[in-house]
């Protein structure tokens, strides 16, 4: 794993999904085998493999606190191509920095992680009038997991995670995104655990061979998607459970 510092240049950013999105890194360790977010090497000139080496935006704490005086407040995605409680920030605090300057002008926040280091903030993501914590859980079954991301936390930690964040009051959804095998499983994990649900589809190609790999080639087709996103929005409908499912019509 190739970990350096560098001196970003801008950190709150426009985003497409939320108004901005803030990446306290470059990089993620987790290295899922499908994330969308390869396509950063392009750019970044990096040579190492995706998930071997990660940026650490070691200024993007005193870039915000500049930039976010001068921008109309929205809603801030952190993070959006890398994951901001990925192992490095238990070293490095920058997302929590971030979040501190976030929280303190009072802008409304979405943290997406797999990670159940984000508990390690509870005591900052509590004092946030408009903040939301959500982790991606793409499957209810941990063999799935390691197949598609073998250096990402396990199903039941991130399963913890949530439980924990909201008991503690904080808003919390799930991301089933992309959904995998197992993912039907994961309504009546999540009871009492989340106050809403997104799911979506497989959208991008990288992680294909691994569907080939473990014959798994049947849940990467529409008929799959189409099938199960039906079954787990009904199933979180029973449980009283606000679900989205973004891959059907």
């Amino acid at each position: 794993m190739v970990i350096r510092e560098i001196r970003a240049r801008s950190v709150l950013c426009k985003s497409k999904v939320f108004d901005y999105t803030v990446n306290p890194y470059v990089g993620c360790q987790h290295g899922c085998t499908y994330c969308y977010a390869r396509f950063m090497r392009r750019f970044t000139g990096h040579e190492e493999p995706w998930g071997h080496f990660v940026d650490i935006k070691a200024n993007a704490p005193d870039l915000l606190r500049c930039e976010i005086g001068k921008m109309r407040p929205g809603r801030v995605w952190v993070s959006g191509v890398c994951d901001c409680y990925q192992p490095v920030e238990k070293t490095y605090g920058v997302t929590r920095k971030c979040l501190e300057v976030l929280v303190k002008r009072d802008w409304p926040v979405t943290v997406q992680t797999k990670s159940p280091l984000v508990l390690r903030d509870i005591d900052l993501l509590r004092t946030g009038d408009n903040v939301e914590v959500g982790l991606s859980v793409t499957t209810g079954d941990d063999g799935v997991r390691q197949l598609f991301e073998p250096g990402a936390p396990s199903i039941r930690e991130r399963v913890n995670a949530l439980e924990e964040l909201h008991l503690a009051g904080i808003r919390t959804f799930a991301m089933i995104a992309p959904m995998l095998p197992g993912a039907e499983t994961l309504p009546e994990t999540l009871v009492g655990k989340v106050d809403y649900v997104l799911v979506d589809r497989m959208n991008y190609h990288y992680g294909d061979w691994v569907y080939r790999k473990h014959r798994l080639e049947s849940a990467r087709t529409d008929h799959f998607f189409y099938l199960k996103g039906n079954e787990v929005r009904d199933a979180f409908g029973r449980a009283g459970i606000e679900c989205q499912v973004l891959c059907l019509p």
